[in-house]
């Protein structure tokens, strides 16, 4: 390789390095606008009453353990019984 082409190649890799900066600011920018978050509320340790057209006292609960039948039949997959 002579100096020339060595001096070109320098010229040739300076040119397109300016180069692709310029286009990828184009294509590739951050946004102009401020980002805010939104407000959020402190935790409080008060606690107010559900509504009362949700819940009553009255209601069924449904943790409840629910029998249909009793059954006195231990070992219910055991043929011949």
């Amino acid at each position: 390789m002579k100096q020339k082409d060595v001096a070109l190649i320098i010229v040739i890799v300076f040119v397109g390095g300016i180069m692709s900066f310029f286009i990828s600011n184009k294509f590739i920018s951050s946004p102009k606008h401020d980002l805010k978050a939104a407000k959020i509320e402190p935790i409080t340790s008060e606690f107010t009453e559900p509504s009362s057209a949700y819940y009553n006292k009255d209601s069924i609960n449904p943790t409840q353990l629910i029998r249909i039948n009793d059954n006195k039949n231990e070992k219910p997959f055991i043929e011949g019984q």
